[in-house]
């Protein structure tokens, strides 16, 4: 199992500026410097020891999926047949793999996993089901709801 994070101290300025890079991750060192209430210089060091103590875990481009084609989302439940330690690494080595999951939970219910798969249209997400997912370390069953549209995203 992975070992527990270890919490990093945070003041005030550290809390706003992840607040500020966590809506827009493309600000200039001189902007947030302005908004935190801080020099430039001071406000670098301290995005960079956020970065290199592992709380900030990087920067990224969000991309709209409809305007990539990949907007059908489906949640499927995955029942493993096996929940030992072994059989649970196995399962998730193997589930990041697949490109098509977004998301991979382990759950605390009647089923081991929750994934979030996001493919172009329900066609493609019945190939990745049967060929991917199904066949992956472990899996005895899958379940599958469909989301009719998205209301809030975390990446958005």
């Amino acid at each position: 199992m992975k070992n527990e994070p270890s919490l990093v101290d945070l003041d005030d300025f550290d809390r706003k500026i992840l607040s500020i890079l966590g809506r827009n991750g493309r600000i200039t060192f001189t902007e947030l410097a302005q908004q935190v209430g801080l020099s430039k210089t001071p406000c670098q060091l301290r995005v960079k020891r956020l970065v290199d103590s592992g709380l900030i875990l990087g920067f990224r481009a969000i991309v709209d999926p409809a305007k990539v084609g990949l907007d059908h989302v489906a949640f499927t439940e995955v029942k493993l047949s096996d929940t030992r330690e072994d059989a649970l690494k196995q399962f998730n080595t193997a589930v990041r793999q697949i490109p098509e999951v977004e998301e991979c939970h382990m759950i605390a219910s009647s089923f081991d996993y929750l994934l979030k798969v996001r493919t172009p249209d329900i066609r493609r997400y019945r190939i990745v089901l049967g060929e991917k997912i199904s066949s992956l370390p472990h899996v005895a069953s899958t379940s599958t709801f469909v989301a009719m549209e998205t209301i809030l995203e975390s990446a958005r």
